[in-house]
């Protein structure tokens, strides 16, 4: 007895396409929907099990509903020259009315009530993507050498990698620093002519002090002199007329 006609719509109907590189996870989508008024009971099956990861891997699709089903095909050596014998396919019931145990509904099912489809596997590695990948990768490897030997290069080979604008903000940027550090020169300069010139003035006036200071030392001592001379002519007079 021939099996029923799937009730379920995959999207995508025949292949699950993967694409490269294979050097790391590569995960594909496989939408089902349950256009029916019954829920469905579903299972993912792959001849190679070991090479993939099926995220849910069963269930049920309520009535009107859908849901996605991840297929992660795991880290591998890619050979172009090698075609994918990999398949998968997609089993479905339609839920009893009052079902407790999905796993006894599974072992107790009839043949005629279940309906399957089939895909099968497509490896993919586009030009594009490898050429994007190397692009990438090159790109990477420039940035490191740029950052790592930036030291050693000349301005002009620099600039020639950025944008002109930021180029102009550069240069402008470096001309604003050298005119700031040409004002600090100029007013650190001011200042220590400014601190000769109050320097010289001190030690004018200090000397000024000090001459002033000996001119009055001079003329008291000069004073006291006429005074003593005075006394000492006076008391020799004095001297005189007693005797």
């Amino acid at each position: 007895m021939a099996r029923p006609e799937q009730v379920l719509l995959l999207e995508p109907q025949h292949e699950l396409k993967f694409r490269g590189p294979f050097s790391d996870v590569v995960t594909t989508n496989l939408k089902l929907s349950n256009p029916t008024d019954r829920n469905v009971c579903f299972k993912v099956k792959t001849t190679a099990p070991r090479r993939y990861c099926v995220r849910p891997n069963s269930g049920i699709i309520d009535a009107g509903t859908s849901i996605n089903v991840s297929v992660m095909l795991q880290p591998f050596d890619y050979d172009p020259n090698e075609k994918s014998k990999h398949k998968f396919m997609v089993q479905s019931m339609l839920a009893p009315p009052d079902m407790t145990d999905m796993e006894g509904v599974w072992k107790e099912a009839k043949p005629e009530e279940l309906m399957d489809s089939k895909l099968r596997c497509v490896f993919e590695m586009p030009v594009e993507n490898e050429k994007a990948h190397d692009m990438e990768s090159n790109k990477m490897i420039s940035s490191s050498l740029l950052k790592s030997d930036s030291s050693a290069l000349p301005g002009k080979s620099l600039s020639s990698t950025l944008d002109d604008g930021v180029v102009k903000e550069i240069m402008e940027e470096c001309k604003r620093l050298q005119m700031e550090a040409q004002r600090l020169r100029e007013e650190n300069k001011q200042i220590r002519e400014d601190d000769g010139l109050r320097m010289r003035k001190s030690n004018v006036m200090s000397s000024q002090h000090a001459s002033v200071g000996m001119k009055k030392e001079e003329g008291l001592s000069a004073r006291m002199m006429a005074l003593i001379m005075l006394f000492f002519v006076v008391g020799v007079i004095v001297g005189k007329l007693v005797l």
